[in-house]
């Protein structure tokens, strides 16, 4: 059985987590990090140098980076998919990665993990500014289209759903971007979704 090790507020396990449960994947989670600890055991370090979640074990195989574990599950278990199929949904991946997970973890770490008193809310203010300034890129690609790469949800979907599931909750001025909007409630339709990112408090 798939074991997957990390606590569930981390925005990290939530795309394994969802991408799981969208799959339909029989799975064991091992809480992990933070609060848990055992990230810096010789055991977990066997299996992840950097010390970080997620990781996860698929028989004897480890692997972890939370976008390549998306992409390997989609991949053993999903439906098979031609190259540009594939291609054309994970570029979005990389995207996330490279546009909005900088902005949006600087937005939450200062709001939601960093005392009152200690926040850099210009910081806060410029990482609202840089997300708001990328967003209508993913708003057009889905003006004419469900989900990111088309009719159904595939791993382009999961890190940046995650990420906007706390651009959506959290207490800042958003510009208005319909289509991106109507895209998220979608996604909170989805029972893996709700279940595993939607029910998660912000902490």
């Amino acid at each position: 059985m798939l074991k997957i090790w990390g606590r569930v507020n981390s925005v990290n396990v939530q795309k394994v987590m969802w991408a799981v449960g969208e799959l339909g994947i029989p799975h064991e989670r091992v809480d992990a990090g933070m609060q848990f600890g055992v990230v810096n055991t010789p055991e977990y370090r066997n299996l992840n140098p950097n010390g970080r979640v997620p990781t996860i074990e698929d028989g004897d195989f480890v692997l972890w980076e939370s976008n390549t574990i998306v992409r390997y599950l989609f991949a053993v278990y999903g439906p098979q998919r031609t190259p540009q199929q594939r291609y054309g949904s994970e570029k979005w991946m990389d995207w996330a990665l490279a546009y909005v997970h900088g902005p949006l973890t600087t937005i939450f770490w200062q709001l939601y993990r960093t005392p009152a008193d200690e926040r850099d809310m210009p910081a806060v203010d410029a990482a609202v500014k840089q997300a708001s300034d990328v967003l209508p890129i993913v708003d057009a690609a889905l003006a004419s289209q469900p989900f990111i790469a088309g009719a159904e949800v595939t791993p382009g979907d999961i890190p940046l759903g995650c990420f906007m599931n706390r651009w959506f909750q959290m207490p800042i001025h958003r510009p208005a971007l319909a289509n991106l909007a109507a895209w998220y409630e979608r996604l909170k339709g989805r029972p893996a979704y709700k279940q595993d990112v939607l029910s998660v408090p912000l902490t």
